[in-house]
């Protein structure tokens, strides 16, 4: 089956140059041959003879370019693998006017090897597992358990597929590369974090799951962060009449990934596991949605000193609560109330299971369907 994705490359293209990162496996490189196809001169990087030539010589770019009858566009995969190619990008769209589409799964290489991130000549785009309005006949149930990695999703073995995938992540993202000196406090360290997921961090209880110091467990959680495995949920801060806590909220990229790494194999439908899944769920639907839509608001979570929380705010536009029940009552609507004293956001939801909807002024009730159907329609504030 191919899936038609959100994302479109072309229209990016044709403002601009852009890095396009993503996780592994979420599908970058079959994006490129459905939307560019023969348009585009592509470079993959994980091609031995493509590497070996230009890591020995990246000036032979230009030439390799100047061969090549497609153009102007040019799509080189998984740069991070030869960070020294940024110098001769950068020449080249400044003196041959090259478009560039650069793919990677991870910045951390090309930051720490001071490489030339070509700032105000590359945009940056995101590439996120499927979401709801990619997947035909979506099912929530097997997306809560296995994620939206399109092998997973389309295999007809997603166990398998996940367990070489976090596999291949170990391996190859972080022994390969050299980025932790031991894998067994990491696997102990991922095992935490994913047992975790959705929670505030607290580096002194991982720093003691890991039997690792403080500083390590900081390291840890960059590392995840900039091989986009996982993302920090900012909290915040300006509410006045509850103090807030400032810590992060950590949450893995996918939720087949994050049961994956805990050892989860099955969901219980009334379980504290099921609801934080579906809130992970519809967080990576924002998430997905205010990058491809190239929306700037920031993503944040709320949670005040006293235990009253909202899961999701973008920007002063929305108040997000999501709950896995199927019926709601007034007790859910807790959070919301004590955020909407402050004034400062314009609507307030409380997504869920629930079909039935209600609405209270700019506080609702809606259907998690409804909700991105809104979302993904535009509709939404």
């Amino acid at each position: 089956m191919e899936l038609t994705r959100t994302l479109d490359l072309k229209s990016l293209l044709a403002k601009k140059s852009f890095f396009l990162f993503g996780p592994r496996a979420t599908g970058k490189s079959t994006l490129i041959r459905q939307q560019l196809g023969s348009s585009a001169l592509i470079i993959d990087l994980l091609d031995s003879r493509n590497y070996l030539r230009l890591s020995a010589a990246p000036h032979e770019l230009e030439a390799m370019i100047a061969a090549d009858d497609q153009g102007k566009l040019v799509v080189i995969d998984e740069v991070q693998r030869i960070p020294e190619l940024l110098n001769e990008v950068h020449r080249l769209i400044e003196s041959q006017k090259t478009t560039f589409l650069l793919t990677g799964s991870s910045a951390r290489k090309l930051r720490r090897g001071r490489a030339n991130l070509l700032a105000g000549r590359v945009w940056e785009a995101r590439l996120f597992p499927l979401t709801s309005q990619e997947i035909p006949d979506f099912d929530l149930e097997r997306y809560l358990l296995y994620g939206g990695l399109p092998a997973v999703w389309l295999g007809k073995y997603p166990e398998e597929e996940l367990d070489a995938y976090a596999n291949t992540y170990l391996t190859e993202e972080i022994m390969a590369e050299g980025l932790v000196r031991n894998l067994s406090p990491f696997s102990r360290f991922l095992q935490a974090m994913a047992l975790s997921n959705g929670a505030v961090i607290n580096f002194t209880k991982l720093a003691s799951d890991c039997q690792v110091p403080p500083s390590t467990v900081a390291n840890y959680l960059g590392l995840l962060e900039d091989t986009l495995v996982g993302y920090l949920l900012p909290a915040w801060t300006k509410s006045r009449k509850r103090k807030a806590i400032q810590t992060a909220k950590f949450y893995f990229f996918d939720p087949g990934v994050t049961h994956m790494l805990a050892g989860t194999r099955s969901l219980e439908r009334n379980s504290d596991l099921y609801g934080r899944s579906f809130e992970q769920f519809i967080g990576g639907e924002i998430r997905a949605w205010l990058s491809y839509r190239r929306q700037k608001y920031q993503l944040a979570y709320w949670r005040s000193t006293h235990g009253d929380e909202v899961d999701f705010l973008i920007g002063d536009h929305a108040a997000i609560e999501v709950k896995a029940a199927v019926r709601v009552n007034r007790r859910d609507f807790k959070g919301l109330d004590r955020l909407s004293e402050e004034g400062m956001f314009n609507n307030y939801f409380l997504v869920s299971q629930d079909p039935i909807a209600t609405k209270d002024g700019h506080r609702q009730a809606i259907y998690w369907k409804s909700f991105l159907e809104k979302l993904w329609t535009d509709q939404l504030f």
